[in-house]
């Protein structure tokens, strides 16, 4: 929690401005002490070198090369490679399988690192972590998990790249499992996962703290790097231009070459039109990218290099320009002003026919729109009135029916009257009724089935039997529509009770994919033909 109140505290919108250019200030100072940086980590590295003039044991060898590698690992693909595969002879020599898995693994990483990825997956096959140590085992996990999710980031094709997330994911899972929940790596890593699987508010909460005071160059570097991401994605631009500054200024202090945050942040100020700032640290990704030989980031870098020098010449050139004509304008001012006084007043007369055109066309089509309502109208009153008339003329009907049957009844010559009784199909006339109904809806509301049917999901919708227009469930909403929404009066047109009708509606509404409040007024908008 602290951690969070520190980030909220640090990066307040208050501050994001000055923030912003104070860091920037602070990078460009950084990049002109580069040159003493890397000439620190040259005599470094020289001075590790100077080992292998001992005599050495074959075992102590292999150290040495690891370190040399550990220093060359973000700083020269080319050297870091040399020393992975020297690692793996020796363990292949030894026929050490820990030292050769290790020598592997750190082979693979800085394959990876260099956009390698075939080679990289080559890499992979060779290598089983399974009786390894923990520590050999999380690097695998870890490298294996960032190779898939650099193969997301590069393919970018909706088949592959879910699988390779995923992937990644399950890799980065399984290294969290095997590490020390006290240690930086832990904490970042987890980071990481929660902010890949969408927690962003749990990332952030358990995101290293950037100002512990043991954390080194390198640590900051690719924490700063990775939060700056998280909050662009949040749309804090302030916050991960800031953040990106920290991380180049952590790079350039620990010399590493191989960093993406130099062409984040470049392409952030690119976005927000700082061409300048933008200019100055693209060119200083695509030259440690050159440096590192990472084949994937000069890729990455150049693909943005020309867009922005070419909108930094463009800028220049529409300086010139605007200058240009500023001074042609001061010159021809007023002919510039009598002229556009001329064209004014000419484009006022043409708006003021322009508005009354559009006035006179607006009022014709409220006319036209009135009439169409009317029209509207008419047809769905029509067809309430057509419904209701012959419902109650099947409902006198039936009452007929009833008194002859009762008449027959206390009547000894039935034959005849049985016969006309008989004749009288109250059900028959009743669906004749319907179908009559389904046509005339149908044909004024040609796409009410195919509308009702969007408001469930494909489990819950209408399938009409073969030569069926509408069934029950449709036409007490098409009567709804039509404008006759009493219970009472659905039920007696559809020969139902009146709570059947109720639990009818209650029923279908629940299976909807809307609110229940909502329902009937999706229905009412269905339109009309």
């Amino acid at each position: 929690m602290s951690v969070l109140l520190l980030i909220t505290f640090s990066f307040s919108r208050a501050v994001a401005k000055s923030n912003h250019d104070s860091i920037l200030a602070v990078l460009n100072s950084t990049i002109d002490q580069a040159p003493s940086f890397d000439a620190a980590k040259l005599k470094k590295i020289d001075s590790i070198r100077h080992l292998l003039q001992e005599p050495l044991t074959i075992e102590k060898t292999y150290s040495v090369y690891q370190k040399l590698y550990e220093a060359f690992i973000v700083f020269n693909f080319d050297s870091a490679f040399v020393y992975a595969s020297a690692m793996e002879r020796i363990g292949e020599k030894l026929q050490d399988p820990i030292k050769t898995t290790n020598a592997k693994i750190k082979l693979g990483y800085i394959l990876l690192s260099s956009g390698m990825f075939t080679e990289t997956n080559s890499c992979l096959q060779t290598i089983d972590v399974n009786g390894m140590p923990d520590s050999v085992r999380v690097q695998f996990f870890l490298m294996k998990s960032r190779f898939y999710s650099d193969l997301a980031e590069y393919n970018q094709d909706k088949f592959f790249t879910p699988e390779y997330r995923r992937q990644g994911l399950v890799l980065m899972d399984s290294a969290l499992h095997l590490m020390d929940p006290n240690t930086f790596d832990y904490r970042f890593h987890r980071a990481e996962l929660l902010f890949k699987k969408g927690e962003i508010q749990e990332a952030l909460r358990l995101w290293p703290n950037l100002n512990d005071k043991e954390l080194s160059d390198r640590q900051v570097a690719v924490a700063a790097c990775s939060l700056g991401s998280i909050y662009m994605k949040i749309h804090q631009r302030d916050t991960a231009i800031y953040l990106m500054a920290r991380s180049a200024i952590a790079d350039i202090r620990s010399s590493t070459k191989e960093t993406m945050a130099a062409y984040n942040l470049a392409t952030f100020l690119f976005e927000q039109g700082d061409i300048k700032n933008a200019s100055r640290y693209i060119e200083k990704a695509i030259t440690e990218a050159a440096f590192y030989g990472a084949r994937q980031r000069k890729v990455m870098v150049s693909n943005i290099l020309p867009i922005i020098e070419e909108e930094r010449i463009s800028s220049a050139e529409q300086r010139n320009r605007s200058l240009l004509i500023y001074a042609t304008a001061v010159t021809l001012l007023f002919l510039a002003l009598v002229a556009m006084t001329i064209v004014v007043f000419r484009q006022i007369q043409k708006l003021k026919l322009a508005q009354q055109a559009i006035t006179t066309a607006h009022q014709q089509q409220q006319k036209v729109n009135s009439q169409l309502e009317e029209a509207n109208k008419i047809k769905e009153e029509y067809i309430g009135y057509f419904f209701n008339i012959n419902a109650n003329y099947i409902s006198k009907i039936e009452k007929i029916k009833q008194m002859l049957e009762q008449k027959l009844a206390e009547s000894k010559n039935t034959s005849d009257v049985k016969f006309f009784v008989n004749s009288i199909n109250v059900r028959q006339e009743r669906e004749e009724l319907f179908t009559n109904f389904d046509r005339v809806f149908l044909r004024i509301f040609p796409h009410f089935v195919d509308e009702f049917n969007k408001l469930f999901d494909k489990d819950n919708q209408v399938i009409l039997r073969e030569n069926e227009l509408m069934n029950t469930d449709l036409r007490i909403f098409a009567l709804i529509r039509i404008g006759i929404t009493d219970n009472d009066k659905i039920a007696s047109i559809l020969e139902y009770s009146v709570n059947t009708i109720y639990a009818y509606k209650t029923k279908i509404k629940k299976r909807s994919l809307i609110p229940n409040d909502e329902f009937e007024a999706r229905i009412m908008a269905i339109q009309a033909l």
